[in-house]
C-alpha cells in the first residue's frame, strides 16, 4: 500500500486501545504535516492534520488508512522579510519609481494653489504634437545622446503635472489649428478654420463676424498692463499664432490678396493688419482703454506684410516678387512708424544685435514663409534664430515690466513635418520646442510663472512592430533577439514608424527639407526598403492611404504643466480648459477688468 508523503513534520501519536500489548485492535494514529507558504491549501502555510487506524499494523498511517483531515493556516504576513523584498529593493527600476514618488509629493506639496499668484504666463504650443510624436521625439533624442532611448525624458515631460486635452472643433471630429488654439487662446471651443470668434460664426462670411469676437489671454493680458509677446517658427499669420490676436472668419486671410472681395469691401481686415494693428483694435473695443501693443513678435510670414512689388524684396527673398499684398500696403514700414524705439530684424545677425536689457520691442520676420525647418536651419540664406534662442530673446525682452508677461511660443514645423510625410523633421522640430522649454525653465521661477506645454492637434503618426529595446526610431523594424529586420507578410521589411495616410515613400537622402517630397505624386503600395537607409533625414515613411499630404489625427494631446495653478492640469479635458487655468493662475479677467473700470 501506498505510504502517505510527509512535508517536513511527522508526530505519530498512538491513541485510544493502547493500554496493553495484547490488544490486537488498529491504533489510531495522527499525523500533522507543515504546508510551505504559497501552497494550494494555505498561501501563507499552515498545519495538515491526518487521522485514521493502522490497518496493517506497519506503524505508519497510509494513505489509504486517513478518515479525517483537518487544515489550520496561518495568519497573513503583517511584512515582508528584508531578503523577500531584496528582488525589488534592489531593482533600479523599483528605486527609481521610489524618487519619482518622493519627488511627485514635493511637487505637490510646493505648488502654488491660490489664483492670482502666477506673474507670467508661458503657453508653448507642439503644433501636430500628439503623444506618438512625444514618444519617437523622446526615443530620438536619447538616441541622440548615445542611449538607448526609451528611458531618456524630453524637458516638458519632467514637468510635475499633466492631463489630457479633447482636440475636436466644434463643428469637426478631426481638428484644424485655427479652432483648436482659439480654444486654448480664449476658452471657448468653435469651428473649424475660424479664428478668435465663437461657433456662431459663418466659415468665409464676413458679415458673421460682429458680435461672436472673443477676448484672448493675450488680450487680457495686454489690458492689465503685462508685456505680451508671440513666437512662431510658422508663418506669423498662421493659425496657431493668428488665434492670439486676430479675429477672422477664415484661417486663410492672412494677407489681403488672400481675401474675397465681398469681405473686403464689408470692412474685414487681413490677419497681417490686425497684428500690425492690435494696440489700436484693442483700444477701439472698449472705451477709454490705453494699451501700449505686443513687445515681441517673431516668426515667417514677412510676404504677408509687404506689396507685391519687387522694390520691396527683402535681402533674403527667394521669390522673384517676395511679398503678396494687391494693397500697396508696407506693414513693416507701418509698424517702424507706429514704434520707432523698436527694432524691426530680418536675419540671424540682426537678431543677435538686439539688446534685450534696453530694447522695448522686437519685430522679426526671419522668412518669406515659414521658418526653416530645425534640420534645414543652417541652409537659410540670411541666417535664423533657433526657436530656443527667439524664446530666451523674447522672456529677455519681456520681463523688463514689473507687471510681468504672457507670451505664447509654437513649434510650427511639428505639423508640417508630418503633413509631409517626413518623421525626421517633425521629431526634429519637436527636441527643438523640448530645448526651448528647457530654456524658459532655466529663465523662470516656479513660484511666479505658470509654463503649460501642449499640443493643438495630433497627427496619423504610429510607431508599430516590435522593435527590441534601442532600435533606431527612425530604422527598420528588428526584434528582439535578432539583428535582421522583421519581414512582413509580403517578404519586405517595414519601418518602426509610419503613417495611416500622406504622401508615402520618398528616399531623399541627406535633404533636410520635407517639404521637398512635395514634388513627387502620391505612392501606392508598399515599397522594397531592404537596401534603403531608413534613418536618413530625406526618408519620408510609407503611407498606407496615398493623399497628397497626411492629415491630422483626432485623439487627445498631452497637456504639461508647471508653477502657479498647474495642479489643475489633470485628467482628460476640453481643450479650452487651458485657457481658464491660464487666467485662474494669474487672475487675467480680474485684473483686466479692474483696469477697464480705473
Amino acid at each position: 500500500m501506498k505510504k502517505l508523503n510527509l512535508i517536513s513534520l511527522a508526530v505519530v501519536v498512538a491513541l485510544a486501545g493502547c493500554s496493553d500489548d495484547d490488544d490486537n485492535s488498529p491504533k489510531t494514529l495522527t499525523v500533522e504535516n507543515t504546508l510551505a507558504v504559497g501552497s494550494e491549501q494555505c498561501v501563507n502555510g499552515g498545519t495538515e492534520t491526518l487521522t485514521g487506524e493502522d490497518s496493517n499494523d506497519n506503524g505508519e498511517l497510509d494513505s489509504a488508512e486517513v478518515t479525517d483531515t483537518t487544515v489550520a493556516c496561518n495568519a497573513p504576513a503583517t511584512s515582508l522579510t528584508a531578503s523577500q523584498l531584496a528582488p525589488l529593493t534592489d531593482n533600479e527600476w523599483f528605486k527609481s519609481a521610489q524618487v519619482k514618488v518622493a519627488t511627485s509629493e514635493e511637487n505637490i506639496a510646493a505648488v502654488v494653489k491660490e489664483s492670482g499668484k502666477a506673474k507670467n504666463v508661458i503657453l508653448f504650443v507642439g503644433d501636430g504634437m500628439g503623444i506618438s510624436t512625444v514618444t519617437a521625439a523622446r526615443i530620438m533624442a536619447g538616441q541622440l545622446e548615445g542611449k538607448l532611448g526609451e528611458e531618456h525624458q524630453l524637458s516638458f515631460e519632467t514637468l510635475p503635472f499633466s492631463g489630457f486635452a479633447k482636440t475636436y472643433n466644434v463643428d469637426a471630429q478631426t481638428p484644424d489649428s485655427a479652432g483648436t488654439m482659439t480654444a486654448m487662446a480664449s476658452g471657448v471651443k468653435t469651428d473649424a478654420g475660424v479664428i478668435g470668434v465663437d461657433e456662431d460664426i459663418e466659415r468665409g462670411n464676413c458679415a458673421t463676424v460682429a458680435g461672436n469676437e472673443l477676448v484672448t489671454a493675450t488680450e487680457l493680458a495686454e489690458i492689465a498692463g503685462k508685456s505680451t509677446g508671440i513666437v512662431s517658427t510658422a508663418r506669423i499669420t498662421h493659425a496657431t499664432p493668428a488665434a492670439t490676436y486676430a479675429k477672422s472668419a477664415d484661417r486663410n486671410w492672412e494677407d489681403v490678396s488672400d481675401m474675397p472681395e465681398a469681405a473686403v469691401t464689408a470692412g474685414c481686415e487681413d490677419i497681417a493688419s490686425q497684428l500690425v494693428n492690435f494696440e489700436a483694435n484693442l483700444e477701439a473695443r472698449y472705451e477709454g482703454l490705453d494699451v501700449d501693443g505686443l513687445e515681441v513678435v517673431m516668426g515667417g510670414g514677412r510676404r504677408h506684410f509687404l506689396p507685391k512689388d519687387a522694390a520691396f524684396n527683402s535681402a533674403d527673398a527667394v521669390s522673384s516678387v517676395e511679398g503678396d499684398r494687391t494693397d500697396g500696403r508696407d506693414l513693416t514700414a507701418e509698424w517702424k512708424a507706429k514704434y520707432p524705439a523698436g527694432q524691426y530684424v530680418m536675419d540671424q545677425a540682426g537678431f543677435d544685435a538686439i539688446d534685450a536689457e534696453s530694447t522695448e520691442r522686437v519685430f522679426g520676420l526671419f522668412n518669406e514663409s515659414h521658418m526653416q525647418y530645425e534640420a534645414d536651419r543652417a541652409n537659410d540664406v540670411a541666417g535664423e534664430p533657433s526657436l530656443a534662442e527667439m524664446t530666451a530673446k523674447a522672456i529677455d525682452v519681456l520681463d523688463n515690466n514689473a507687471n510681468g508677461f504672457m507670451l505664447t511660443v509654437e513649434a510650427g514645423r511639428i505639423d508640417h513635418g508630418h503633413h509631409a510625410g517626413n518623421a525626421y523633421n517633425a521629431l526634429s522640430d519637436t527636441v527643438a520646442l523640448s530645448k526651448a522649454v528647457q530654456v524658459a525653465l532655466d529663465k523662470t521661477s516656479i513660484e511666479d510663472t505658470l509654463i503649460i506645454v501642449t499640443a493643438d492637434h495630433s497627427h496619423v503618426f504610429t510607431i508599430a512592430g516590435y522593435p527590441k529595446r534601442g532600435n533606431p526610431i527612425l530604422g527598420k523594424v528588428v526584434p528582439v533577439g535578432s539583428d535582421e529586420p522583421s519581414l512582413a507578410a509580403d517578404n519586405m521589411p517595414y519601418t518602426t514608424v509610419g503613417y495611416t495616410n500622406g504622401g508615402g515613400f520618398r528616399n531623399l537622402g541627406d535633404e533636410t527639407d520635407a517639404d521637398a517630397g512635395y514634388n513627387f505624386a502620391p505612392v501606392t503600395g508598399r515599397v522594397d526598403l531592404t537596401d534603403v537607409d531608413t534613418t536618413t533625414p530625406g526618408f519620408h515613411q510609407e503611407a498606407v492611404v496615398p493623399l497628397g499630404s497626411e492629415t491630422h489625427a483626432a485623439e487627445d494631446v498631452g497637456v504639461y504643466a508647471v508653477g502657479p495653478g498647474a495642479h489643475l492640469v489633470t485628467g482628460t479635458n476640453e481643450q479650452s480648459l487651458i485657457f481658464h487655468v491660464m487666467d485662474y493662475a494669474a487672475d487675467l479677467v480680474k485684473q483686466a477688468d479692474a483696469k477697464l473700470a480705473q
